[in-house]
């Protein structure tokens, strides 16, 4: 199976040490090999149809900055310089415009080539469009950690509870909000429990799409379009962050043995990302920089699952169980 990681960033060189630690597991599970035969950054790429080494990549890019020697203008004809199975497509999120990822994904999957993204803009943008086209190439397109990281959700969901009635979606869908509330639930004020968030590596310098809840509103996009089978957008979500929330707000909701978080809500009928006063031990009020999600169905009642939503490994863990599902069904 021949692999071209789009977006060799801080996940992708997460994702192939998986490939390269994992060697074995492929073996064993498939009788095949997994190579990488390209890879490509915002600034240059490698490519070699014999299979490149996965630790020199990322030790290159660690060292260099860059991925490759060479450089490009047109990252199409880098992807049709070489043979590959699948697009791995980790490439930052452009909630605008869908950014280089939705022209690479689009561009793989109209060429026959199954694709794994964890890139959120051009799922919560062109969401109806890609699964269609995917369809009329006979293509998989999966998506696994664009939701949740390695916390299990879209697989689980449409996979593990097949056949079930699911309700409702209610979540914990970003670390870097839940991380700040939960210095605020402690005394600290916005301002300081976000600089605090930034200087452990949790926040961007520029932190908008967290904590004006944007983020989090492309997660909802994505579940209710997967799971739901519905046919939203970005601009379909009811959006408020957690700038405006108050230490008053907060001492308030402790008086009352509550907490406040950022939480992403969706259903047939519902689609929303806002601040919500959560009892205090429940499942949706936990502290830290984990993503939680209640899913709730018609026969096994409330199913919750928990895990961390970003991370090198963690996300690259998703990108692993989509290549899996991928492999087992083409074999």
């Amino acid at each position: 199976m021949r692999l071209f990681i789009c977006g060799f960033g801080t996940v992708g060189q997460g994702f192939a040490e998986v490939v390269a630690s994992r060697k074995g597991f492929f073996e064993e599970r498939f009788g095949e090999d997994v190579t990488i035969v390209g890879a490509m950054d915002s600034r240059s790429y490698v490519t070699s149809q014999d299979g490149l080494d996965p630790m020199s990549i990322v030790i290159g890019k660690a060292e260099n900055g860059r991925v490759g020697p060479d450089g490009y203008d047109d990252p199409l004809a880098v992807l049709d310089s070489v043979d590959y199975d699948i697009l791995v497509e980790v490439s930052p999120t452009d909630v605008k415009t869908g950014g280089t990822g939705l022209i690479t994904i689009r561009h793989a999957l109209e060429c026959g080539k199954d694709v794994i993204t964890v890139n959120k803009g051009p799922l919560a943008l062109r969401f109806r469009e890609l699964m269609d086209l995917a369809e009329s190439k006979g293509c998989m397109l999966r998506f696994e950690g664009s939701v949740g990281g390695a916390m299990p959700i879209i697989n689980l969901c449409r996979e593990n509870l097949a056949g079930e009635n699911i309700r409702s979606i209610r979540g914990i869908f970003n670390g870097t909000c839940n991380f700040i509330l939960s210095k605020m639930d402690n005394g600290q004020p916005f301002e300081q429990a976000l600089k605090e968030a930034q200087q452990m590596g949790y926040a961007e310098t520029d932190p908008t799409n967290d904590i004006e809840g944007y983020d989090s509103a492309c997660k909802v996009v994505i579940l209710a379009n997967s799971v739901f089978g519905r046919d939203v957008t970005f601009d379909d979500v009811e959006i408020t962050g957690i700038t405006s929330i108050t230490e008053g707000a907060i001492a308030l909701a402790k008086s009352r043995n509550m907490v406040i978080r950022l939480i992403g809500e969706v259903s047939d009928t519902k689609l929303s990302v806002g601040p919500r006063l959560i009892p205090r031990g429940h499942a949706l009020g936990l502290s830290g920089t984990l993503n939680t999600a209640q899913i709730n169905t018609d026969l096994a009642g409330p199913v919750t699952v928990q895990g961390r939503g970003a991370g090198r490994m963690e996300t690259a863990s998703a990108i692993l169980s989509d290549l899996v599902a991928i492999m087992e069904a083409r074999r």
